[in-house]
This record gives C-alpha cells, structure tokens and sequence, in this order.
C-alpha cells in the first residue's frame, strides 16, 4: 500500500480527470473549512459575552432605586426611592447573602470626577463603596490594601486608585502615601489595583461611602447595592431575590410588585440564561457543519462510484491476471482515503487561518473575541472525513472485486 508504485498509480488515476479530482476536493474542503469557521465564530461570540461578565462577580445581584408606579399606603405614584445606610444594615442580616456593598454617587459624582494631583488635573471614574465592592468588581490588588471596615467607620480620607490613575497623575505606580484631590477634598492613597474587565475600569478610584456621604452632602444616602449570593443556584437566587424585595418594599414602603420601583439585575440568571442560548448555538453550528460534511462525503461516494465504473475493465484485467479482491479495494481506498485526507487538511488551515485573520482584524469588544477553536474538534472531524471518505470508496470499490473478471471484460 504504501510502495512507490502504488503511490504512483494513485496520482496517475487523479490526474487523469482533474476537474473532478478538484471539484471532489473542494466539497471535503469546504465541509471542513465551513465547520471550522462556524465553531471559531461561534466561540468568538460566547468569549465576547464571556468577557462582559468578566468584570462582574457572575453570582451577584444588582439593586436600583427607581421611581412607584403604583400608590402604596397613601402614598403617590412617581416617588423617587432612595435607599440609605439603615437598608444596606438590614441586608446585612439577610440569610443567603455572602458580600454586600453599596454605592454613593452624590451630587458631585457624575461619569467622571476631577481629579487633581498638584498640576496634573483629569476626569476619573470616583466610587464610593464599602469594603466588599472588592470581590463584586472583582479588583487586584498590585500594591498596599482595599478600603477595610475601620475606613468606614473612622471616615478615612483615603483612597484606592488603578494603575493608569497613578501613572497619569504622577508618572509612576510607587505612590502609596501620596495624597490627590477629588473636587477638592484630599485623599491619601492607600492601594493599587488593576481589573480583569478592559480599560474603562483601570481608570477608576474607590473611596469609602461614609466619607463621601459626609464630604460631599451625602447624609446617609446609597443609589444601589450589590451583593453576591455564594453557590447558590439560578432558583435559589430568584427566591433570595424575592426575600430582599419584600424586606426593602417594606422599609422604604412601596409596593413588592411594583416594576418601576425597585430594579434588579441578576447577574447569575443573565449568566445562565446566555450559556442556554450559546448551548444551543453551538448545536446548530455543530449540525449545519454536520449536514456540510456529508454533503462532501455524498459527493465522494458518488464520485468513487464513478470511477469504479469506470474502470471495471481495468478491475477486470487485474482479476484475470491474479490480483486478489484485497489488492483491488485497498488501491481504491488509497485513493479515496489520499484525496480527503489532503482535502481535508486544506480546509482546516483555510478556516485556521481565516480564523487568525478575523482575530487580528476585529478589535476587543465586548461582542466578539478570540474566535479560536479547539483543534481536538476540528482534527477529529477531518478524521471522521477520512473515514468516511475510505467507507464511501469501500462500498463500490468491494462491489467491483466481487465481480467476476469475464463479467467486468464485457462491460462497456
């Protein structure tokens, strides 16, 4: 099988009628570069979205105040609810939370806050939150400490600041110690960080709440809280969810199931609900490539069928000569095995390298990214190709050695 004759033969048989030997490779190919590309797309999009929850604790829960829709206890609908320190305690209390942290945006905290480290002045992203926010936003540390209790407590003037913060306002991350200014009230930098998410939330700085609320007209105020929720499943957190609402419609009286009055973001169902839907892309994905392939191993059967018919004298001579049935399929199978095996692996460094080429091209967002496929798949796909491919030739090429040699002699 694998002498030079035999090798010779096969190539002597493919060229003879070119057009078909690469119309027949480009159908495998095609199967197999379609496949490949359609996984790698796939897994871009599951990465991109991925990514959008990286930064994110994927178990937590986000509340906001909002406005009543409904009148409750005497009270008029459009009632801006605004939690305060007395609701992120009572939370505290509430069996199934594992952290919890709220967030003080006050009067002077906009999307950007400015920042000023003698005369170096820029627009920053200021949170004022408690120590948790660290394991919500999923903060390293690279340098000092995160805001503890006894900041809280004390209403230190202090502050954790990302690492293009510090190498913007000072040329360099050594600068714990150091004091800046947030709409001038002076902080001392405690900590440095970085974070998993992209840019937008390096630039950023963590203050404790008490201190805001205090230095910036705050009382007693929070906009939202987070919290997470342990291991606890997508059921489990609804009814947690249920438990919360219940408790802060009560505290700040408005109606449980009012929409409008109190929104929440359930990042653990948000998080199941897109791994269900990428689930079942990848399984459409997986049966288009699927009926792809075996449009290209049709085409190949129907081709070897062809030319075994073609050459049933040929078949025939060798019988009449002495070549065994062995010796007839395995020359057949050789060839069909050669021409989708090479098929094959030309599509798979097609779709490869496309891959590559999209992966370079499009910038890092938060829809789509690393469009990679795990070569386990697509190489065993190709060897279903291959094997398929040898089964497609088997079949008629069997057949032929069946027939015998005074029978294939006479056929026309």
């Amino acid at each position: 099988m694998f002498s030079a004759d035999r090798w010779g033969e096969v190539l002597s048989t493919l060229a003879k009628s070119p057009l078909r030997s690469i119309l027949t490779a480009l159908a495998v190919a095609w199967g197999i570069f379609m496949l490949v590309v359609l996984l790698g797309m796939g897994r871009g999009l599951r990465t991109g979205t991925e990514k959008s929850f990286s930064d994110d604790a994927t178990n937590s829960v986000w509340v906001f105040g909002g406005s009543t829709s409904k009148p409750h206890q005497g009270l008029p609908v459009n009632r801006r609810i605004i939690f305060d320190n007395g609701d992120y305690d009572a939370l505290r209390e509430v069996e199934g939370i594992d952290k919890l942290t709220g967030r003080f945006f006050g009067g002077v905290f906009g999307n950007e806050t400015r920042v000023r480290v003698g005369a170096k002045v820029s627009s920053f992203d200021v949170r004022s939150v408690h120590p948790d926010h660290l394991y919500l936003e999923k903060t390293i540390m690279v340098a000092g400490r995160y805001l503890n209790d006894t900041d809280l407590r004390e209403r230190r003037k202090v502050a954790v600041v990302g690492v293009p913060v510090a190498e913007f306002l000072w040329g360099h991350t050594d600068v714990i110690g150091q004091w800046l200014e947030v709409n001038g009230v002076s902080f001392q930098v405690i900590g440095i960080f970085t974070d998993e998410g992209d840019a937008g939330e390096l630039r950023k700085l963590y203050i404790p709440i008490t201190t805001a609320q205090l230095a910036f007209n705050g009382a007693d105020r929070i906009n939202m809280m987070m919290f997470t929720v342990g291991d606890k499943s997508v059921a489990e957190t609804k009814a947690l969810v249920d438990d919360v609402t219940e408790l802060l419609a009560e505290r700040e009286r408005f109606a449980p199931d009012d929409p409008q009055a109190m929104r929440v973001r359930n990042n653990l169902e948000q998080f199941a609900t897109f791994q269900e839907i990428f689930f079942i892309i990848e399984i459409f994905i997986m049966l288009m490539g699927g009926c792809t392939l075996v449009a290209g191993i049709v085409g190949v059967s129907n081709i070897m069928m062809i030319v075994v018919k073609e050459r049933t004298k040929e078949i025939g001579i060798r019988k009449a000569l002495g070549a065994t049935p062995w010796t007839i399929v395995s020359t057949i199978l050789q060839e069909s095995v050669f021409l989708t095996a090479v098929a094959g692996y030309l599509g798979l460094v097609a779709g490869v390298g496309l891959l590559e080429l999209i992966a370079a091209v499009v910038p890092d967002n938060d829809f789509f990214g690393d469009p990679a496929i795990d070569l386990t798949i697509a190489l065993g796909a190709t060897a279903v190709l291959v094997a398929a491919g040898a089964l497609a030739g088997f079949v008629p090429a069997w057949s032929a050695a069946r027939v015998s040699p005074v029978v294939a002699l006479r056929d026309e």
